[in-house]
């Protein structure tokens, strides 16, 4: 009876309200309604990309001549027989921007009250939130500066950041807790991680350079270029994306061999798709005398590869965020 009692007594007590008490310590997973909701955030950092290479492509960028007001005295279009629809153009992409203000906001906040203890992920959150005025008055200055080519590449890069920042925190959506951030695949496969996404920062760097001494300037009266030989940096946007294809083949190879999730693969299979996909529009956009419609599909691929080579490089640890 004695030995009978003592098992017993040692036994982990397992009831129903045991198993309660210990659900009740574990953070409950967010609502269906979370995950949607940021995606909708980057979905709209990349949707003002494409409609800010809309406007660049119609030569509406100053359209509104002025900044904050679109008109002196006026904050909305003032329809004259010359503005012709660049006014309509512009002012549209500016109010998308309190669209994506709106989503920031919200996302953040969705961020701060499911994952309270995320500190990663908040900064992230609020990295988005704050690169918006930040880009908000860096379109600004562009158009205060006549479309200075080296103010609206800045003004593009700012977006492929908070496009890479909102892809953080879509993918910091998908662990409901926080845990070690061990590598799911091997070191040497990291390093290729890391480095090819260095250089694909290079490639869009080079890739606005290009665009900054091309022909759509922004404006279809007053073009600003940067004055280099069209041609030439090209030619070396274009020997930039052979090294860096050939560095993705490589990470992906390194991340199948030696990954233990199949997110991983996955992440760095798209990066793959994603980048060809992006090669042969490159090719053709310039052998075709840079059309718009293929223009602005390249605009929309840089966006996509910065979410594509951001979640291959988040894939290749567990928790990272």
């Amino acid at each position: 009876m004695s030995s009978t009692r003592t098992v017993t007594e040692a036994a982990p007590r397992t009831g129903p309200g045991r198993l309660a008490r210990l659900a009740g310590r574990l953070p409950a997973a967010p609502p269906r309604w979370v995950r949607p909701v940021l995606l909708a955030n980057l979905v709209g950092e990349v949707g003002i990309v494409v409609t800010g290479g809309i406007v660049r492509l119609t030569g509406s960028g100053l359209g509104c001549s002025t900044w904050p007001q679109c008109q002196p005295g006026s904050f909305t279009p003032v329809r004259t027989p010359e503005s012709a629809y660049h006014d309509l153009v512009e002012f549209g992409n500016r109010t998308l921007t309190f669209v994506v203000a709106v989503l920031a906001v919200v996302s953040l906040w969705v961020v701060l009250t499911h994952w309270p203890t995320r500190r990663r992920l908040h900064l992230a959150a609020i990295g988005v939130l704050a690169g918006i005025p930040a880009q908000a008055v860096l379109g600004g200055i562009s158009v205060l500066t006549g479309l200075n080519p080296w103010i609206v590449m800045g003004h593009f890069l700012l977006s492929m950041v908070l496009v890479a920042l909102s892809t953080v925190v879509v993918r910091g959506a998908q662990d409901d807790v926080s845990g070690p951030g061990e590598l799911v695949v091997h070191p040497l496969a990291r390093t290729l991680a890391l480095v090819t996404s260095a250089l694909g920062a290079v490639v869009l760097l080079l890739g606005t350079v290009v665009t900054g001494s091309g022909p759509h300037s922004g404006d279809a009266e007053r073009p600003a270029r940067t004055g280099f030989d069209p041609q030439a940096v090209s030619w070396l946007h274009a020997d930039a994306v052979m090294l860096f294809c050939g560095l993705v083949v490589a990470t992906l190879v390194a991340v199948r061999i030696t990954a233990h999730t199949d997110e991983a693969r996955r992440a760095w299979t798209t990066v793959l798709v994603v980048t060809l996909a992006q090669g042969l529009v490159g090719y053709v956009q310039y052998f075709t005398k840079l059309p718009e419609l293929l223009v602005l599909v390249h605009m929309l691929g840089a966006s996509l590869l910065v979410v594509a080579l951001t979640f291959g490089v988040l894939s290749t640890r567990r928790h990272p965020v």
